[in-house]
């Protein structure tokens, strides 16, 4: 669903050939294999990520002969070695941080002088489809609940760039560079068009934050919202997946050095 903001970062900072590159909140390690595919033999990337089941699908998914390794750790506090990368990258991974001020300053130690950072975020929930659509479907359906506030670590807390930018300042970043990027991304898939759309329902109720307005509810409101979603979903293009807008900002910046 993420690749293309993730190709699309990449594509930004463009990685040379033997950098290397730290890979913040990394998952299950596809944006760490594309950036190995950069940097080649003579690079090296290291991705850390606080999952251990996704840190150990990314080990079992890296061939071993490229040179990329990944380490399960909190990227706002784990000891890395000072100015040891090129670039610290993210798609999607540094939007959790208690305190996204420190842990950038913490992560800047870790670039050397003149070093790049680059990450994808998302923007607002209501220009985000995937998250907007399903929502507004279950409206007279589910009570709403209170929403987090726009500062709280979760998927859309750099949604203000005034934010994201002012943080990277205090954090000692330069050459701030915040640009939109929206694509129509596969959400859900399947062999038809509605086994894709059961399993776009499925998703949608799985993970963001449809999950959590229907994880009290009893089986007959989460019956009625599921079918008020997937008519949402049917008018949606996309024959194997549902094809739904995204929006995410790439964020660039450069570490000044001492």
């Amino acid at each position: 669903m993420v690749a293309v903001f993730g190709q699309a970062a990449i594509e930004a900072v463009a990685p040379a050939a033997g950098e290397r590159i730290l890979d913040v909140g990394c998952g299950a390690g596809a944006s760490s294999l594309a950036l190995t595919a950069r940097v080649g033999a003579g690079g090296q990337v290291l991705g850390v990520d606080i999952s251990e089941p996704l840190i150990g699908r990314a080990r079992a998914l890296a061939p071993q002969d490229m040179p990329v390794r990944f380490q399960v750790a909190d990227a706002s506090s784990v000891e890395l070695p000072e100015g040891a990368f090129d670039i610290l990258f993210s798609r999607f991974g540094v939007m959790f941080f208690d305190n996204p001020t420190g842990a950038f300053a913490h992560l800047r130690r870790a670039l050397r002088p003149g070093g790049r950072v680059v990450f994808v975020c998302w923007r607002d929930v209501a220009e985000n489809d995937w998250v907007r659509l399903p929502m507004d479907a279950i409206k007279a359906i589910v009570p709403p609940t209170a929403s987090p506030g726009p500062e709280t670590p979760g998927p859309f807390s750099f949604a203000d760039p005034g934010r994201v930018a002012r943080i990277l300042t205090a954090a000692g970043f330069t050459h701030i560079a915040i640009a939109p990027f929206d694509a129509s991304v596969p959400f859900g898939e399947g062999g038809t068009r509605d086994a894709a759309l059961d399993d776009a329902v499925k998703m949608a109720l799985e993970v963001g934050p449809l999950s959590r307005a229907l994880a009290d509810q009893p089986d007959g409101i989460r019956v009625r919202a599921s079918a008020a979603v997937r008519a949402v979903f049917a008018d949606l293009p996309g024959e194997r997946s549902v094809m739904i807008g995204g929006a995410a900002w790439i964020v660039m910046a450069r570490n000044p050095g001492s």
